[in-house]
Parts: C-alpha cells; sequence; structure tokens
C-alpha cells in the first residue's frame, strides 16, 4: 500500500484522484487546499489530514517523514497555474508526482521541470486519460494500421458549457488557467497528437472570452477545432436532453463515437502509474506547445480594424465629454428649486 497526499482537494476533479487512490488498494494520508469545502473526503478517506494552509501542510508531511512515515506519491489538483510550484514541492520530498492537466501553463516551464526531475528520486506523470480510452485505443489502431500516406480531414467541436462563475473564477483569468484552448482543449489536443503525429502548423483563428477556434495541421491530418464554454452553442437537440456537454469528432464523414466510458479512466491512469507505465513530463509537451499556438493574420486584422475604429470614432468623443464634466459651467441639469443637499 501506497501514501499519497493530495494538493487541491475542493476542486472540481479532486474526487476522480481520490476515487482512484482508494481503487488501487492505496491510503491518502493528508490533503491540502484553501477552502474547506472538502466533505467529498469523508466518502474515501475520513482519517486523511486536512490543512487550508501549505505551511502548516508543508511542515506536517516533514513531521511524518521524521515519524518515518514516507509519502510515496503527490496529487496535484490545484489551479493550472500552481501546477509547476507544487511539482516543485512533490519532488522535493522525495516522491513521485501525478498531476492533473495541463501539467504546466508554458513549454519552457516542462523544459524546466525535465532538468529538475533529474536532480530527485521521484518522477512527474501526467494524467492523459483519453489514450486509455477504450475507443481511442481502437482509432489509434485503426490509424496505426491504415494506408500509411493517407491524410485524414479531421473536425473537432467541444462545447462545455460553464454558467457566470467560469469567468470570475481562476478558470476564467487566461494567466491562470491558459484560457479555452489550454484548459479545455488539452485533452483533445493530447489525442490527436498521439494519434496523427506531430504538429507541423498550428494557427487560431478566432480567440475570445468563450470560444476559441483554429486549424492543425499534424503529420497525418488537418484538424479544424472549436471549443467553447457557451451553452447556447450546444446543438438544441442536445440540449433537450438535459445535457450541458457535447463533443464531436469526425473524421472524414465518419463520426467518432467516445461519450462514454470516462468514470473508471481516472482508476486506470493510477494503476497504470502504479505499475510503472505511466505518462512521463515529455509525454505532456506536445500538447502544451499545441495550446500556445501563433495568430493568424486574419485574427490581428480584426485586432487592428478594431482599434483603428475606437481611435478614429470614439476616442475624440471621450475628449469632448470630459471638457464637459470638468467645466463647471456646464450643467447636464439646471434647476435652482431643486435642493440637492438639504441644510
Amino acid at each position: 500500500m501506497k501514501n499519497f497526499v493530495l494538493i487541491g482537494a475542493a476542486g472540481y476533479i479532486a474526487p476522480r484522484h481520490m476515487k482512484a487512490i482508494k481503487a488501487t488498494g492505496n491510503n491518502l494520508i493528508a490533503a491540502y487546499d484553501p477552502f474547506d469545502s472538502v466533505g467529498i473526503i469523508d466518502s474515501y478517506f475520513p482519517d486523511a489530514d486536512f490543512f487550508t494552509e501549505f505551511e502548516r501542510f508543508d511542515r506536517h508531511i516533514e513531521k511524518l517523514k521524521r515519524d518515518g512515515i514516507n509519502v510515496d506519491y503527490v496529487s496535484i489538483c490545484s489551479p493550472n497555474y500552481l501546477h509547476d510550484a507544487h511539482i516543485r514541492f512533490g519532488l522535493r520530498i522525495g516522491a513521485d508526482v501525478i498531476c492533473e492537466k495541463p501539467i504546466v501553463l508554458n513549454p519552457w516551464n516542462i523544459n524546466a521541470l525535465v532538468e529538475l526531475e533529474k536532480d530527485y528520486p521521484g518522477n512527474i506523470y501526467n494524467i492523459l486519460q483519453l489514450r486509455l480510452h477504450q475507443s481511442v485505443l481502437e482509432l489509434k489502431s485503426k490509424i496505426d494500421n491504415g494506408p500509411k500516406d493517407e491524410i485524414y480531414d479531421i473536425s473537432l467541436q467541444y462545447y462545455t458549457s460553464r454558467g457566470k462563475w467560469y469567468h470570475f473564477s481562476w478558470k476564467g483569468d487566461e494567466k491562470k488557467s491558459g484560457g479555452i484552448a489550454t484548459n479545455i482543449g488539452i485533452h483533445f489536443f493530447d489525442m490527436l497528437l498521439w494519434i496523427f503525429g506531430d504538429v507541423e502548423e498550428s494557427e487560431v483563428i478566432n480567440y475570445e472570452k468563450s470560444l476559441a477556434s483554429g486549424i492543425l495541421k499534424l503529420e497525418r491530418a488537418n484538424v479544424n477545432w472549436l471549443l467553447s464554454v457557451d451553452y447556447d452553442r450546444i446543438p438544441e437537440k442536445i440540449r433537450q436532453t438535459g445535457a450541458r456537454t457535447y463533443r464531436s469528432i469526425k473524421i472524414g464523414e465518419e463520426e467518432f463515437e467516445f461519450s462514454g466510458g470516462f468514470t473508471e479512466l481516472h482508476d486506470i491512469s493510477y494503476q497504470e502509474i502504479l505499475d510503472g507505465n505511466g505518462f512521463g513530463i515529455i509525454e505532456a509537451k506536445k500538447a502544451i506547445v499545441t495550446g500556445n499556438t501563433t495568430y493568424t493574420s486574419k485574427f490581428y486584422g480584426n485586432k487592428i480594424h478594431t482599434m483603428k475604429f475606437y481611435f478614429k470614432y470614439e476616442l475624440p468623443r471621450t475628449g469632448m465629454a470630459m471638457d464637459i464634466l470638468l467645466n463647471e459651467e456646464e450643467l447636464t441639469i439646471i434647476n435652482e428649486d431643486i435642493k440637492v443637499f438639504e441644510e
């Protein structure tokens, strides 16, 4: 039985990690999250110690070590922008690290972690669960055994609706989440690169608060992708079923179906890691690079057009408004009978 600690216990994905730790016959001995809405721990490891302050959590881990209790794995479910620091913590205490997607936000962070990993006994693993999905495995086998010179045309649409809270949380902050392409698209990019080869060209066509789209040219596929957190983009017939998520991948005219089979993928991922077959940090790098894509000239052209319109038509009007506001003799309403302040 291995000892686990969990960083980010209050997040959406944390229960899947708790379930996987239990399903693989291991023990969660401590967890940390600055938020204390973690009652879900009772369903899996009610005896696990819990901390809302990282300093106390760190001190506890050191105390366990002095008492002869080693931490074998650190599972990381914290916000994306904190992954890098928490991975480094896991390595420093001598543990293996299992990190949620995206493993980091920038390719250069991966390069630094690759070098850091060499200095410690532990390894860094990333959850790339779509590679373990039975339908994806079958698709990869089909492509691998198909014509080697065929270039496939692929359409990817993924809509996972989010409420107003999303844009006020760290997930809606591009600097903290990496933006829509990184936050909700990373698993799909990884899957496509794993099956159809490395990126040859990558362009973002549209990038908004709730939507991103672009083109990927892979070794064996041309991919048009569209990602959104806008509920209204989900097809009406899907919404009528009560579903709030829609995913579609078309390869040519054929729809690739993989809507089910997700509930056990974290369990399988953990077992693969425990068996020495996990996906290391290098495996995650290609998808991270894909998420940091370049923009098309059309994208920049639209931005420039908007700025020109603002400077030509809108900005001059602000000057007139400012003159009126600063001029004490220019009043919007003049009525000497109205007393604004009673003496």
